[in-house]
């Protein structure tokens, strides 16, 4: 475990050179794990599970996703099984349902957790808020989580080409003394760049402020309230859009991931610099209240109660494709569609 240098905080990191990948095969060389669910982190996980040398099934219920799976190439009584069936054949059980599942199948999983077993979260939404979700495990087996940091379908992108997405890592209960090479070597097994250490309820509410806020909800109410005003005066929509989210998305942003925000600040225009460095204050001393008020909702546990509220209405699914219909169909997000094309690698 090495210790690295955070911003001048130390933290707990496990490097693939530390932990290779033949150690997290000897160390689950006994194992059968069950990966629960072929959504949006089954894919990735299991299918770099298998083509790591892992000994996986999948479990998952009939119909169009199980047949994504066979797809695949996981073959039905061989490596592809009723959720039952792999609960019960999986050692680890890797429970990857969305959160709202979670909760309408947790009594299925849970008489399959028999003694020694572990089971794998990849969120820890289901066990912070237990209390609203019914998710306890029992007491006689490992509860483990890894959690890319990213989608399933970046996981699997970045394995094929190599590279790794980075993994926060916790341990809940450590019944067998093996939770924790459990966890590291299958956080290595699905193809983590590095791993670093956290708790279930930190994963948890630092994943859902990130969500709604730079990851996804801020960042589209920043992008389309610019968009918006430059719109508002007199601006075309392509000159608004490439100014609010195309040279963003395509020229800075892969430049200060890789250099940094001090960098990109140092290589633009002394006018942008001059700009950047005057607004970023104001910008900051406005969101942070949001931010914060947020995150008070996160731990609270009242964003996990209206995400469980929603998402067992029975025209939940109804409602969320029409509000992504409004997001799909709003200008801002039309004249993408139209740059988009014209971008010279699709010329």
């Amino acid at each position: 475990m090495a210790k690295m240098n955070f911003g001048g905080v130390e933290e707990n990191v496990i490097l693939r050179e530390e932990f290779p990948l033949e150690k997290a095969r000897e160390i689950l060389k006994d194992e059968t794990i069950a990966v629960i669910g072929y959504g949006v982190q089954g894919p990735g996980q299991s299918m770099n599970l298998r083509d790591n040398g892992f000994n996986v099934i999948v479990g998952q219920r009939q119909g169009k996703t199980f047949e994504k799976a066979i797809n695949d190439g996981w073959v039905p009584g061989e490596t592809l099984f009723s959720i039952e069936e792999a609960c019960e054949k999986g050692t680890i059980i890797m429970c990857l349902l969305s959160d709202a599942a979670v909760m309408s199948v947790w009594p299925t999983i849970k008489q399959y957790l028999t003694p020694g077993k572990a089971l794998y979260f990849s969120h820890g939404f289901a066990l912070t808020w237990s209390d609203r979700t019914g998710v306890v495990p029992p007491a006689d087996v490992d509860v483990i989580l890894v959690a890319p940091k990213g989608s399933g379908t970046s996981l699997r992108t970045m394995f094929l080409e190599g590279r790794g997405l980075n993994s926060s890592y916790a341990v809940s209960q450590d019944v067998t003394g093996r939770a924790t090479d459990r966890a590291l070597a299958l956080g290595i097994g699905i193809g983590s760049g590095y791993l670093f250490e956290t708790t279930i309820e930190r994963e948890a509410t630092s994943d859902l402020t990130g969500e709604r806020g730079s990851l996804m909800g801020a960042i589209q109410g920043l992008l389309l309230a610019q968009y918006e005003v430059l719109r508002e005066n007199g601006h075309t929509p392509s000159e608004a859009f490439n100014e609010t989210v195309e040279e963003l998305t395509q020229s800075l942003m892969p430049l200060f991931a890789k250099n940094g925000m001090d960098w990109m600040y140092a290589n633009c225009s002394t006018t942008a610099q001059r700009g950047a460095l005057d607004w970023m204050g104001p910008f900051h001393d406005a969101i942070k209240p949001v931010v914060e008020k947020l995150y008070a909702s996160v731990k609270s546990g009242n964003e996990a109660q209206i995400s469980i509220d929603s998402n067992s209405q029975p025209d939940y699914r109804e409602k969320l494709e029409e509000e992504l219909k409004a997001l799909r169909e709003s200008e801002m997000w039309q004249a993408a569609v139209t740059v988009r094309k014209l971008r010279p690698e699709n010329n």
